[in-house]
């Protein structure tokens, strides 16, 4: 059977894996997220790439992957085009199918992008959404403080609030669509659509179909087998995962990369 492999600096990629399950339900799944590590969007560049390839690595030359999602958009923007060149498989990031689908949404061609400051300082999406059309405003607002917050397990509180409403005043009035430009934030996105009324992009699932687009859908099996490896706090991320997922984790395998 054909595997699958996912990865993220942490718990955000299962935002990926939960529609890469609906669009390739025969395949089996490794994941593997790098929460020791977590966030990579305040780290330097050299240092993003360095655990990208270490991860990847693991997953196509030790778990033999036939597939690689990057569930991660400061990973697809750090270190995709390293990836396609050094793997022979196919390798989907998250930052195109997410540019085209708010391309497709946004009806006022004003679109903001939420996200990591690594994934903000190396304007990953704006490149992508003005070569689709040169006409788009982009606006790219950096959002440090909801990854720490989000893999230590998200409050509803008067504290999250406020960030979250301190990091959507910096929103132009005219801005109609903005792009959750990080796949940890899908698992606040209610939280978010409080305080934003208008149209929220979550790349996740037009990730999983660009996947089924190149590889195709699988034989039928008779049942799903997911491995994850975790570098981090394992009993943080079953929590979060189970509750996101909505479906029980048996195994999580703890694996520092060296």
């Amino acid at each position: 059977m054909r595997k699958i492999g996912v990865f993220d600096s942490g718990v955000g990629g299962i935002s990926v894996l939960k529609e890469v399950l609906k669009e390739l339900p025969n395949d089996d799944i490794v994941y593997f997220g790098d929460s020791l590590n977590a966030p990579y969007g305040d780290r330097p560049l050299k240092e993003i790439i360095e655990l990208c390839l270490k991860v990847s690595d693991f997953l196509v030359y030790e778990k033999k992957v036939d597939a690689l999602v990057i569930a991660c958009n400061t990973a697809t923007g750090a270190a995709m085009n390293l990836m396609v060149e050094k793997y022979d498989i196919p390798v989907v990031g998250v930052i195109k199918p997410g540019a085209k689908e708010a391309l497709k949404k946004s009806l006022k061609k004003n679109i903001a992008v939420l996200a990591t400051p690594a994934t903000v300082k190396m304007g990953v999406y704006k490149d992508e959404l003005l070569n689709l059309d040169k006409n788009l405003v982009v606006q790219q607002i950096p959002c440090p403080h909801f990854v720490k917050m989000i893999e230590n397990g998200w409050i509803d509180s008067e504290e999250s609030d406020n960030m979250i409403k301190n990091y959507l005043g910096f929103l132009s009035k005219k801005t109609d669509t903005i792009i959750l430009g990080c796949t940890h934030y899908p698992l606040i996105k209610r939280h978010i659509e409080k305080f934003y009324k208008g149209t929220i992009v979550d790349p996740a699932k037009e990730t999983a179909l660009t996947l089924k687009e190149k590889i195709g859908v699988g034989d039928k099996k008779k049942e799903l087998i997911i491995e994850f490896f975790v570098s981090g706090d394992i009993e943080k991320f079953k929590k979060i995962s189970e509750e996101f997922l909505e479906r029980k984790i048996d195994h999580i395998y703890k694996k520092i990369l060296g």
